[in-house]
C-alpha cells in the first residue's frame, strides 16, 4: 500500500481523508469543500481502498452497507414465510407421507406446494442457515472495516489541528476575546469545560476538549449483539443444545424421549376433568358447552443403566413421578415436558369370536392388540385364526389392494384365515368397520366382532433450550448499544490562541447539534468568547435565498 504524505510531514496510509496528525484534508474534493466529512474522521477504511485481489472482492462484499440491509431484508422475508403455515415440529405426525398428507389436506394444493419446497421446516433447513450465517459475516466484517480504523483514530488523535481542519469544521468561531485578560483565556476555558463534564488536554497553547467518546461505538456494540444473538440461533443446529419434539404416548405405553437419549417415559394415566356443565346466561349467548378444567398425565420418566442396550427399554431405573399439567412440565436437566394435546377413545383392543354361520357355535375368542397384533392366534390344536393382514386406518381399495391413511388405530380392518378342523385348508376374510368380504365365496366361518377397548393418548413436548441465555446476552448487549448510539453523542471542541491573542475555535458532534451549541453558549459566556456561527445553517439559508431569487426571476 502506498502512503499519502501531508504537507506537515506525517506519513498517512493510502485512503487517508484527513491527516491523522494534522486534520489536513488530503484529497482535492476535501480542499474545495467548506464542511468537512468527519463520518470516520477522515480515517483510511480497508473496503475504501483495496480492491485487487479476490479476497479484497470478498472483504468488500461483505463490508457494503447495501448488501447488509439486503441480507437483512432477505431474512426476514425467509422468517416470515416459515409463519404462513405451522412449522413440521408443531404438525403430531410423524413419517414423511403424514406430514405431504396433513400439509395436502389441511391448507390445499398451496400447502402442498409449501411442504414439497421445503418451507414447512424453514428454520432447520440448510439455506436458512446459510442465510443467517452470510449475515453474521457481514456484520463482522463490516464492524472490523470500520470500527477498528475509527477505534485507532479516536485513540491517537492530536490536540493541536491544522488551519484548514479548524475552518472546515461546521462551528467555527474567530476572534478577540471580548473582555478580560487574553493570558488567562484557556484557563477559563479548561476550567468551564471540565465542569460540563469534558475531558480537557492541552498542548502548548491548543486545547482539545471531549466528552461522550464512547457513543461512537454504540454501533459496533449493536454489531457485537447481534453477532451472538446470531450465534445462540446457529447453535440450536448442535445436537444438545436445542430439543423441541412432539411425541404421543398411549395410557400404558412406554416410550423412548426423543432428543433425549437413554431416558425413556410411561404413560400411566391420562385425565380430562370438566367444569359443571351448567351454563350461564352469557355462555349461553356466546355458544359456550363444557369448559375443560384439567389436562393431565400422570408419567415415570426413567433412565437407562449404562449396561442397557441402546433403545430397547430394559434395565430402567426410575428419575421421577409426577403429574404433568398445563404449564406445570415435568422438568429434568433442562427438558421440560408440557402437556400439548390429547386423544380420546383411541382403539386399544378388539375381540371377535370364530363362529359357525348356520349354528352360531363358537370355537373361541380371538383378542387382538391393535398397536402390536400377533401373526397368529391359536384357540386349540385344531383351530386357529391367522392375522394375513392389519390396515390400521383403513382408507380403501387401490388396484384391489386395501390401503391403510395413517398407522394409527381410527379405522382398523383385518384379512383373516379361519383354520378349522371342518375347513383345514383355512377360509379368507376381510372385515373392517360395518364391511366384510369373503373373496373366495361364502365361508363356512366368520369372525364376529365382540367388543373394543378404548384407551387415551396424551400429546407431550419434549422442550430443552440452552441457547437461552446467549440469545438473552445478545439482546441484552444489542439494546445496550441502541440506547448508547440514541441517547448519547460525542462532542468535540478544538480552541488554539494565536500569538496575537486571537482565539480560534472550532466544534463537532457525531449528532445533535443543539446540545453543543447549549455548551458552546456557556462556555463563550464564561470565558468572553468570540461570537461563533454554524457554517451548517449559513448554507440552508443561503440555498434558501437562492431558490427565492430563482422563482423572483421566473415570475
Amino acid at each position: 500500500m502506498g502512503k499519502i504524505i501531508c504537507a506537515c510531514g506525517h506519513e498517512n496510509p493510502e485512503g487517508t481523508l484527513l491527516c491523522e496528525k494534522c486534520g489536513q484534508p488530503l484529497t482535492e474534493e476535501g480542499k474545495k469543500s467548506k464542511i468537512l466529512n468527519m463520518r470516520y474522521d477522515g480515517i483510511a477504511i480497508r473496503s475504501k481502498t483495496r480492491n485487487k485481489s479476490i479476497v479484497d472482492k470478498i472483504w468488500n462484499f461483505f463490508s457494503s452497507v447495501k448488501v447488509g440491509v439486503t441480507l437483512i431484508i432477505i431474512n426476514l422475508v425467509a422468517a416470515s414465510i416459515g409463519t404462513i403455515f405451522p412449522q413440521e415440529f408443531y404438525v403430531s405426525v410423524s413419517t414423511e407421507e403424514q406430514k405431504a398428507a396433513y400439509y395436502e389436506e389441511t391448507y390445499g394444493s398451496l400447502g402442498k406446494l409449501y411442504y414439497e419446497l421445503g418451507l414447512s421446516n424453514v428454520y432447520s433447513s440448510w439455506w436458512f442457515q446459510i442465510l443467517v450465517g452470510m449475515l453474521a459475516i457481514s456484520i463482522i466484517v463490516a464492524s472490523i472495516d470500520r470500527g477498528l480504523p475509527l477505534h485507532r483514530s479516536l485513540k491517537n488523535q492530536r490536540v493541536k489541528r491544522h488551519t484548514s481542519f479548524m475552518k472546515r469544521q461546521r462551528i467555527v468561531a474567530e476572534g478577540p476575546v471580548t473582555e478580560g485578560d487574553p493570558s488567562k483565556t484557556l484557563n477559563l476555558i479548561e476550567e468551564k469545560m471540565k465542569a460540563l463534564k469534558y475531558k480537557v488536554r492541552r498542548d502548548g497553547n491548543a486545547l482539545l476538549a471531549e466528552r461522550g467518546r464512547f457513543a461512537r461505538y454504540g454501533p459496533y456494540i449493536n454489531h457485537v449483539g447481534l453477532i451472538i444473538f446470531l450465534f445462540g440461533v446457529m447453535l440450536r443446529l448442535v445436537p444438545g443444545f436445542y430439543v423441541d419434539e412432539s411425541m404421543w404416548i398411549r395410557e400404558g405405553e412406554t416410550r423412548a424421549v426423543p432428543g433425549m437419549d437413554g431416558y425413556f417415559i410411561e404413560n400411566e394415566d391420562f385425565i380430562l376433568e370438566m367444569h359443571d356443565n351448567e351454563k350461564t346466561e352469557n355462555q349461553e349467548l356466546q355458544g359456550v358447552n363444557v369448559v375443560a378444567k384439567n389436562y393431565q398425565t400422570d408419567v415415570k420418566l426413567y433412565k437407562q443403566s449404562e449396561d442397557a442396550v441402546p433403545g430397547q427399554a430394559d434395565n430402567l431405573e426410575l428419575v421421577e413421578d409426577y403429574s404433568i399439567r398445563v404449564n406445570h412440565p415435568l422438568q429434568h436437566e433442562g427438558f421440560s415436558f408440557y402437556q400439548m394435546d390429547f386423544r380420546l377413545n383411541e382403539l386399544k383392543t378388539m375381540k371377535f369370536e370364530l363362529t359357525k354361520k348356520e349354528t352360531g357355535e363358537s370355537l373361541g375368542e380371538v383378542s387382538i392388540d391393535l398397536t402390536n397384533p400377533q401373526k397368529e392366534y391359536v384357540l386349540n390344536d385344531q383351530t386357529k385364526v391367522e392375522l394375513l393382514g392389519f390396515y390400521p386406518d383403513f382408507s380403501g381399495f387401490e388396484n384391489g389392494e386395501p390401503q391403510t391413511k395413517t398407522p394409527d388405530p381410527n379405522n382398523p380392518a383385518f384379512i383373516f384365515k379361519m383354520v378349522t378342523p371342518e375347513k383345514p385348508e383355512g377360509e379368507v376374510s376381510f372385515v373392517a368397520i360395518q364391511q366384510t368380504i369373503e373373496p373366495n365365496g361364502d365361508n363356512t366361518y366368520k369372525m364376529e366382532f365382540q367388543s373394543v377397548e378404548m384407551r387415551d393418548m396424551s400429546g407431550l413436548t419434549v422442550h430443552k433450550d440452552s441457547t437461552i441465555p446467549i440469545l438473552a446476552i445478545g439482546g441484552v448487549i444489542f439494546m445496550l448499544g441502541v440506547a448508547i448510539g440514541s441517547y448519547w453523542n460525542h462532542r468535540r471542541v478544538w480552541v488554539e490562541q494565536l500569538e496575537d491573542g486571537t482565539i480560534r475555535l472550532a466544534a463537532h458532534t457525531n449528532k445533535n447539534w443543539f446540545s453543543i451549541k447549549k455548551d458552546l453558549n456557556a462556555l463563550s459566556e464564561f470565558a468572553h468568547l468570540p461570537r461563533y456561527i454554524d457554517q451548517g445553517e449559513e448554507d440552508k439559508e443561503a440555498d434558501g435565498e437562492g431558490k427565492e431569487k430563482e422563482g423572483d426571476s421566473t415570475l
